[in-house]
């Protein structure tokens, strides 16, 4: 019989509605927790939820731009009166715009395109941890994985310079989220997946996608699955002394 790691705990992912997201809520339910998924696509995230719900799982869902401050804090506070207190925080949500298969030189980058990237990158995690935290501090337990990317420390030609500011910014934030948290039993981790499967590799030429398996040990790219598996160990018993770590999930491509 599988053992369910995360039995009695409740998950929040953000950017559930598809993708690695998608992946790591299914795993979460599979795992015992009860979850919450916030998204701002509300047609996609309900799919999602009858599908959980349809496996006998116990889910719930809020719609929320994760830049908006009160939107988040609003959506926590509905999602804990469903499910109780909120014990582990997937910042999942991400973008990584493409104009034409292609990422927008910096020279040519529109404004408003870099400050919503970084609102939803960046500011979109802290204001997921600035609602979360104060319950996870006065109960002395928390878990916290935020979403960088191999980009966040390498130059990566298929991405443009706001998506890699902002994975490069996840790292700083997770590390000082761990030392600031530690002292109350939080531990803050940081995935930096590579190519995943995922719909957002359709917005790129096959001929990138090719160039990165090429260059990666394992001669393939990574699933979503293998993301959520990552998330489930450094938020579960097994990983209790890990924190402010960075775990690459991208089959060896720019070891570091």
């Amino acid at each position: 019989m599988k053992r369910l790691r995360h039995s009695g705990r409740v998950v929040l992912v953000t950017g559930a509605g598809g993708g690695i997201g998608a992946a790591i809520a299914q795993l979460y339910c599979e795992e015992g927790a009860r979850v919450a998924l916030v998204d701002f696509d509300e047609a996609k995230v309900k799919e999602q939820v009858a599908l959980l719900r349809a496996g006998g799982h116990t889910v719930e869902w809020a719609k929320a731009d994760v830049a908006n401050f009160d939107e988040c804090a609003m959506a926590c506070d509905q999602l804990v009166k469903k499910l109780g207190p909120i014990d582990t925080l997937i910042n999942n949500a991400g973008v990584s715009p493409k104009h034409d298969g292609a990422p927008a030189p910096i020279w040519e980058m529109n404004p408003d395109e870099w400050e919503r990237v970084v609102g939803i990158n960046l500011t979109g995690s802290f204001n997921l941890v600035r609602a979360l935290t104060p319950s996870m501090v006065e109960r002395r337990f928390g878990r916290i994985v935020n979403m960088s990317s191999v980009a966040g420390s390498a130059y990566l030609p298929i991405v443009a310079a706001h998506y890699s500011a902002t994975k490069a910014a996840i790292i700083g934030f997770t590390r000082h989220l761990a030392g600031e948290l530690g002292p109350f039993g939080i531990t803050a981790n940081a995935l930096a997946p590579g190519r995943i499967e995922t719909p957002l590799l359709k917005t790129v030429s096959a001929a990138a996608n090719q160039a990165v398996v090429d260059e990666t040990p394992l001669r393939r790219l990574g699933t979503p699955l293998e993301v959520a598996k990552a998330a489930c160990f450094l938020t579960s018993d097994e990983s209790d002394f890990v924190t402010g770590q960075v775990v690459d999930v991208a089959g060896g491509w720019l070891m570091r």
